[in-house]
C-alpha cells in the first residue's frame, strides 16, 4: 500500500483562513511576495504561525550560516524546496557556485568555517541532535552562534517535512533556477 500525502493548497492572504491571513500579509511586506511554502501551510494558521515565528527569529542570525545549515538539512531530509530557497539566497549572499554545488550534493564546502556549520547542522538532523561542536568552537563560533545553528535546523526541518509531506511543493519561479533534483 503506497504513503497517501497531503494536498495542499497554495493559498494567497486572499483566500487563506482568517486566522492565516495577517501572516501571509506580513510575510509579504517582509520579503515583497508570498512563497508558495508559506502558502501552502497557510490552511493551517498553527502551522504558518510557527513557520513565520521562527522565519523571523532566525532573521536575526548570520545570513551566511543561516542559509549553509538551510541547504545541509535540505539536502540530509530530501527538501527540495528548502534547497533551492537556500542555494538561491545563499547565491545572492555570495556563497561561490563552486561551494554550492558541495553542498548540493551532500559534501562540506571547502572554507572550514562554512564545513563546520555544514556538517553540524547535517550531524544534528540527521543524528538526532547527537553532534558535537567542536569543529564549530574551533571556527569562533560560541554557545549562542550554534544553538542559532539549532534555531534554523528546526525551520529547515519543518520546511523538508512538508515539503515531503506533500510530495514536493511547486517551486516558486525564483528558485527554478536553483532546483535541487
Amino acid at each position: 500500500m503506497g504513503v497517501r500525502l497531503v494536498e495542499l493548497k497554495i493559498h494567497t492572504p486572499d483566500t487563506a483562513p482568517d486566522g492565516s491571513r495577517p501572516i501571509l500579509e506580513g510575510i509579504k511586506a517582509d520579503v515583497g511576495l508570498v512563497p508558495n511554502f508559506a502558502g501552502a501551510v497557510a490552511e493551517s494558521p498553527v502551522l504558518v504561525g510557527a513557520f513565520d515565528g521562527i522565519r523571523r527569529a532566525v532573521a536575526a542570525m548570520d545570513p551566511v550560516d543561516r542559509e549553509v545549515t538551510g541547504i545541509a538539512v535540505g539536502v540530509a531530509v530530501d527538501n527540495r524546496y528548502g534547497v533551492a530557497f537556500h542555494s538561491t539566497v545563499a547565491a545572492n549572499l555570495g556563497v561561490g557556485e563552486d561551494e554550492l554545488a558541495l553542498m548540493r550534493a551532500g559534501s562540506a564546502p571547502t572554507d572550514p568555517r562554512l564545513a563546520a556549520v555544514y556538517e553540524f547542522a547535517r550531524d544534528l538532523v540527521t543524528n538526532r541532535g547527537k553532534a558535537g561542536v567542536e569543529r564549530l568552537t574551533e571556527q569562533g563560533l560560541g554557545t549562542a552562534q550554534i544553538l542559532d545553528i539549532v534555531a534554523e535546523c528546526v525551520l529547515a526541518s519543518l520546511v523538508g517535512l512538508v515539503d515531503n509531506l506533500a510530495g514536493r511543493i511547486e517551486l516558486d519561479p525564483f528558485l527554478e533556477p536553483r532546483e535541487w533534483v
